[in-house]
């Protein structure tokens, strides 16, 4: 069975709340749907966390190398396609949209063997994990609202992240966290992400510290991109020193670039996102290396319900897999698939035994949020 063509789908209409900065509206364009399309009819489906634009200059580049290839050996052929455009891609865009095409190749491999992903990567170690609601910090009454609504979507654990946490003064910080666990009480595990990947980010090490020591008396579970992302030695300071387990990783792509965050032992927790960091196959191996240092794998997934479906295959097949990363709420999270994920009444998403990814896409929906 042979590749025959791409089809990309760019979503606009459901950006959660404007995305993570003021700059971005809910009809930005900030996620594509890739679907790989066989000879003998196949579709396989993947996500990649960037703008249709980007992505479909990105597969003019790549088809070349692509189409006409083996449609079940995604390992080999994402790789063939990186190894064809270090001088165009190493990374970036191009790196993003293999992601996708990656991911819509295990998927495709999973049909084509009539398999689930997660037994292809290796096998089963669980059924079921833990999602966290991934939200944005609010003001202190909208943030409690948000964070009732999570806990009445049957959330167990909950991130919260950037705006206006970090931006204004200590303070501040405090009874945004504060509010939160008085909110959501001592039962339900929370996160914090400081959006240190943010637009000039304002703060260091002895910020990153201070807030990690005022953050470990609200059992916060993580601190996550306290600094800015390629500030390595920094983290490897703050993991040394902080009460709480350090988080980054997220805007990585291929695994070389997390090699430093190991070697100098930067991070409690790595967060590769497979949607951008080079696919499956990418994360795969990084969540293997993770393993092998010791290091929590955790998925980042400011994403779609195909790149949490390629996260929940991926989780199933690592020895320690604790959380999945769940946008909510958000249409494009809810709606793209015909069967939604939701959490259990234990708190847990069921991960998925279908062949392939598991999941079958909401056409209709696809429809209602593609770009015009």
């Amino acid at each position: 069975m042979k590749i025959a063509d791409v089809r990309l789908t760019g979503l606009t209409g459901g950006t959660v709340e404007g995305g993570w900065a003021e700059e971005l509206a809910p009809e930005d364009n900030v996620h594509t749907i890739v679907e790989v399309l066989t000879d003998e009819g196949l579709v396989g489906v993947g996500s990649t966390f960037t703008s249709s634009h980007l992505v479909g200059a990105a597969v003019k580049l790549l088809r070349p190398f692509l189409i006409g290839e083996r449609a079940d050996e995604p390992a080999r052929v994402s790789e063939k396609l990186r190894q064809n455009t270090f001088w165009q891609g190493r990374g970036g865009s191009v790196e993003h949209a293999i992601s996708g095409i990656d991911i819509a190749l295990w998927d495709l491999f999973g049909k084509i063997t009539k398999q689930p992903v997660s037994r292809l990567l290796g096998g089963n170690y669980r059924n079921k994990i833990k999602p966290y609601g991934s939200l944005l910090f609010a003001e202190v009454e909208p943030l409690r609202e948000k964070l009732k609504a999570a806990v009445a979507r049957g959330f167990k654990a909950i991130k919260l992240g950037w705006k206006p946490f970090g931006r204004r003064d200590a303070k501040t910080d405090e009874l945004l966290v504060r509010t939160a666990r008085e909110a959501v009480g001592p039962g339900v595990e929370l996160m914090v992400d400081a959006g240190g990947s943010d637009a000039f980010w304002p703060h260091g090490y002895k910020w990153a510290l201070r807030t990690a020591q005022m953050l470990a008396n609200y059992d916060i579970v993580w601190f996550e991109e306290a600094l800015p992302p390629d500030d390595i030695a920094g983290f490897a300071e703050l993991r040394r020193h902080s009460p709480v387990p350090i988080a980054t990783g997220e805007v990585f792509t291929r695994r070389q670039s997390f090699r430093p965050l190991f070697e100098q032992q930067g991070a409690d927790i790595v967060q590769p996102d497979c949607t951008k960091c080079g696919g499956l196959t990418e994360a795969w191996r990084i969540a293997w290396t993770a393993y092998e240092h010791n290091v929590q794998w955790v998925p980042h997934g400011w994403n779609t319900a195909i790149g949490l479906a390629a996260d929940l295959q991926l989780s199933a097949a690592m020895p320690v897999a604790k959380y999945v990363e769940f946008l909510s709420p958000s249409p494009y999270m809810d709606e793209l698939i015909s069967v939604p994920f939701k959490p259990d009444a234990d708190g847990l998403l069921t991960i998925p035994d279908a062949p392939g990814l598991g999941i079958e896409l909401n056409r209709e929906a696809l429809a209602r949020y593609s770009t015009k």
